[in-house]
């Protein structure tokens, strides 16, 4: 818990004060919460009795009291509560900046691996979990600490017999309760927090593919990952409900058992003594009290439950956060030669023990285009995006004009090197401005030039507010083809001298593929290329074709030298032109629909089985 709480105060800046002041706010207004039992109990007393215990006050000015430290109790808890919010909200805030800052400077690689669903829900979802422990829980953790002490006190002061009785149930309770909350309630909150990442990252795939998946009409099968993260969801809350089903039930009846424990001994007492209305007068206080042991012992439950997620937010958003960012360069260099070499480089993903590039060495003249192929799950892509540092080598180095990448300035790195990837990413705002991305100072006739050279003009000239429209919701939507000429466009526009393009036509129909080659032919002009595409006859002309093969370089040279060495190439090619003149020979309609009846029989009982 101290480990947590220091790492929260760490983001409260100079509002550090303020959770301390909201503390012991909360403990003041707890302990004037229980002086109106006190009161009552010396009402209680003097009604019965007459005796006012050395006090020289009336019932009703017993009562006043009473009231008036009800309503001070619950002013100060407001006041506690108020100073308890503003330093959630101070901590939410900046732990969402503190994230973000350093999000943005993680390698472009981590970007790859973590979806913007998991981001956001990491970031923002767990910042909030704070913010409910810090405004709420924490207070009542403070509040729920000494109100027991404070009661402890109290059952000893007025009868030392009924306050040895009330021990048994809170002794027996708290045993039972810290069974439940343990190793078993810390590893299902891990839990709880995973499938809550697992269900939002599936929803937000799924919701973004569903004009995919109508067009396709594969709904039950799209949706088998993202049930399936319910079902698993579902399957772990219920064996955790299950293993403290027992448990709790006999808290529950313990706890709440006081009276049991109280009425027999007070008969004890009576018999013994013979007071009977200074014990029926004590009876009546521990009954009125007991209920506090009960309230505060759940209210820890729920605390410990609490602080729980707090530290598993604080553990998910610091994880998140450990991508260590790319080290800049003590000594900055500039680049002014654009030939690239890539020297025994060897590079391993995070968290994997197999190498996805194995000693890869080889140089790209200036001005030149070379082009690697190979099956996927090759190293392809991996190889080309170690040139813009997605990633760090381990071993070797990548140098442009002789220097070392690592040694070149971020910011210059990246106007020196343009990227167009199979997936595009462009920002739900006007097409003027996602063409100037990577050029904000460009004039109208370079971007008009940008346009032209990507084949873009059709689409410009089609939309009625031009290049004002915007992506998305708000304006329109582009098909796949039509995205990557606007990024082509953007690449255009930037006019980096270095390249590198990975399956830039991947999603592209044939009328679109003709156009960005087309494109890709004015973005590469007198630039040093590397590129990655499956179409062979989009990298024919290439000046050199490597091959690659499980993270190493297999083969290499032109076309025709590949096709003459009878190796890998040649067979890439030949299942290339196999597919390219592949036809269906057998009825369309039928094959649907033993498509449909497959999935029908594969997904029914997913559903059946699972109507609960």
């Amino acid at each position: 818990m101290l480990t947590t709480l220091k790492q929260l105060m760490s983001y409260m800046g100079k509002r550090k004060f303020l959770l301390p002041m909201a503390l012991i706010t909360a403990i003041i207004s707890t302990l004037v919460s229980l002086l109106p039992l006190v009161f009552i109990w010396l009402i209680i007393n003097q009604l019965f009795s007459g005796n006012d215990l050395g006090f020289n006050y009336s019932v009703a000015q017993y009562a006043w009291w009473a009231m008036g430290m009800a309503i001070s109790g619950i002013a100060l808890y407001f006041f506690a509560l108020m100073l308890s919010h503003l330093a959630a909200f101070r901590v939410e805030t900046n732990m969402r900046r503190s994230a973000m800052k350093k999000i943005i400077h993680m390698p472009l690689g981590f970007f790859d691996n973590n979806t913007s669903g998991k981001i956001r829900k990491v970031i923002d979802d767990n910042a909030s979990i704070t913010h409910s422990f810090l405004a709420h829980q924490l207070p009542d953790l403070a509040g729920s600490m000494v109100a027991p002490l404070a009661a402890f006190v109290l059952i000893f002061v007025i009868d030392w017999r009924m306050g040895l009785a009330t021990l048994v149930p809170i002794i027996i309770s708290m045993l039972i309760m810290s069974f439940m909350m343990g190793k078993k309630g810390k590893h299902f909150m891990e839990l709880y927090m995973t499938s809550l990442e697992e269900m939002n990252t599936e929803a937000i795939e799924y919701v973004r593919g569903i004009p995919v998946v109508k067009v396709f009409q594969q709904t039950v099968y799209s949706f088998k990952n993202f049930h399936n993260s319910i079902i698993r969801y579902r399957d772990m809350v219920i064996a955790y409900t299950n293993n403290c089903e027992n448990p709790l039930s006999i808290y529950t009846v313990i706890i709440h058992g006081f009276a049991y424990l109280l009425i027999p001994l007070a008969v004890i007492i009576i018999s013994f003594n013979g007071e009977v209305i200074p014990t029926i007068v004590n009876l009546l206080f521990y009954i009125l009290i007991t209920p506090l042991f009960a309230s505060s012992i759940m209210k820890s439950m729920y605390l410990n439950q609490a602080l729980g997620q707090a530290e598993e937010a604080v553990n998910r958003v610091n994880d998140l956060c450990s991508t260590p960012p790319l080290k800049p360069s003590s000594n900055p260099q500039s680049i002014n030669d654009y030939n690239i070499d890539f020297k025994d480089v060897s590079f391993t993903y995070p968290g994997s023990k197999n190498k996805a590039v194995d000693s890869v060495s080889f140089s790209i003249p200036k001005g030149q285009t070379f082009a690697m192929v190979g099956e996927s799950g090759s190293g392809k892509s991996t190889i080309a995006k170690l040139l813009p540092r997605f990633w760090d080598v381990d071993m070797g180095s990548v140098t442009i004009g002789g220097i070392d990448v690592k040694e070149v300035d971020h910011q210059e790195l990246m106007k020196k090197v343009s990227f167009v990837f199979q997936s595009t990413r462009l920002f739900k705002t006007s097409l003027r401005e996602n063409i100037c991305y990577g050029k904000p100072s460009a004039t109208e006739q370079e971007i008009e030039k940008a346009i032209h050279l990507a084949q873009c003009n059709e689409i410009i000239d089609r939309l009625p507010l031009g290049l004002e429209t915007k992506i998305g919701t708000e304006g329109t939507y582009l098909s796949g083809g039509e995205q990557q000429r606007i990024a082509l466009a953007r690449a255009i526009l930037k006019d980096a001298p270095i390249i590198v393009l990975d399956e830039a036509t991947a999603f592209a129909d044939p009328e679109n593929e003709h156009l960005l080659q087309k494109a890709i032919k004015e973005l590469t002009r007198g630039k040093t290329v590397l590129m990655i595409a499956h179409r062979l006859t989009s990298i024919s002309n290439a000046d050199k074709i490597l091959v690659i093969n499980q993270g190493t370089i297999s083969e290499s040279g032109s076309h025709e030298y590949l096709l003459a060495s009878e190796g890998i190439y040649l067979r890439l090619w030949n299942e290339y032109q196999k597919a390219v003149n592949w036809t269906i020979n057998r009825d369309i309609e039928t094959v649907l629909q033993e498509v449909s009846e497959q999935d029908s029989r594969e997904f029914t009982p997913l559903f059946i089985n699972n109507k609960n």
